[in-house]
């Protein structure tokens, strides 16, 4: 079968097209023939071997859409179900096996290609949203990169529970309009959000803040986070490590909640099945929608994460197999 590759940690260039050998499945997996997978910057992390420690040959991935064709004697799946997966060994490839456990059948009524760009992005922004940040409708929020996968979810999910402020940050400008019409109550960048919070909140500040970028955006989160407030971190794309002193919570009764959805999926992958189950049927139902920025044969792979590495993109990047 053809899969993406590689052999080595490094730039975009290291990504190999090639021919690889069929992954074969226990009694607890399942074969899936991979319709899309979606590319996330987890995967340009690991890529460079700041996310992992993996060994060579190395095949990226988080997850993928597409249709199961053998299973294992304990799975109760189907031949022919179409499904979305965490699949084990990445999901660049033409075929994926995944643990019964990590796959959620989809309807009928569901393209594979909106539903590859769900998985990953749609369960983690469902879990932030109600679980870990535990938003109130009468809450202000702050979501941070609110025009990449997650970013665009949550903007989503806030809307439809109706809550009462959604302040959205974006890297540049010209993403407002993309992020207003998803949701958002007002758009910032990076620059300017702490300033233009508390003055939106009479000083007030946000009770939530989802923050994936860490470095100085965890700083200037800080600023303008308010008391009891929560900041809820689960990434660092800026590359850099978000600091804070204790003195920055302890007398202002606020607290930061971390969390890691591929921690979730090795150590607690029971608590998804629910919360897909949930996701699936806002998608289903097009209430929530994730737009797609570009679609990139598996070929193509190494242009896919250019465009990520960019960041001049709104939505999703997918990869066609």
């Amino acid at each position: 079968m053809k899969a993406v590759i590689q052999n080595e940690f490094g730039h975009s260039d290291v990504l190999v097209f090639t021919d690889v050998k069929c992954p074969e499945i226990t009694e607890d997996e399942v074969l899936i023939k991979t319709a899309f997978s979606s590319v996330n910057y987890a995967d340009i992390k690991s890529r460079k071997g700041t996310k992992v420690k993996g060994n060579f040959p190395l095949t990226l991935g988080l997850d993928v859409s597409g249709t199961i064709v053998k299973v294992g004697k304990s799975s109760a799946f189907s031949i022919g179900d179409r499904v979305i997966a965490f699949p084990i060994g990445g999901s660049y490839s033409e075929y994926v096996k995944a643990n019964k456990q990590l796959v959620f059948k989809i309807p009928d009524s569901l393209p594979l290609e909106q539903a590859a760009a769900m998985p990953t992005v749609s369960i983690l922004s469902y879990l932030l949203l109600h679980e870990v940040g535990q938003v109130k409708k009468s809450d202000t929020i702050i979501i941070h990169s609110a025009a990449g996968g997650v970013g665009s979810m949550l903007v989503q999910l806030a809307k439809l529970a109706g809550v009462k402020t959604i302040i959205a940050t974006v890297g540049n400008i010209r993403k407002e309009n993309y992020v207003k019409n998803l949701g958002a109550d007002l758009v910032c960048t990076y620059d300017s959000f702490a300033e233009e919070v508390l003055n939106n909140t009479y000083d007030q500040g946000a009770n939530v803040i989802f923050d994936s970028v860490a470095g100085e955006v965890t700083s200037k989160s800080l600023e303008c986070l308010g008391l009891y407030g929560t900041l809820v971190q689960f990434g660092n794309s800026s590359g850099k490590a978000g600091t804070f002193k204790t003195s920055d919570v302890h007398s202002s009764c606020r607290n930061v909640k971390g969390f890691s959805l591929g921690t979730t999926r090795k150590h607690r992958p029971e608590l998804l099945a629910p919360v897909a189950d949930q996701v699936i049927k806002l998608f289903a139902s097009k209430k929530v929608i994730l737009p797609v920025a570009q679609i990139f044969d598996l070929r193509d792979a190494a242009k896919a994460h250019e465009l990520i590495e960019s960041r001049d993109y709104e939505g999703k990047v997918l990869i066609k197999v």
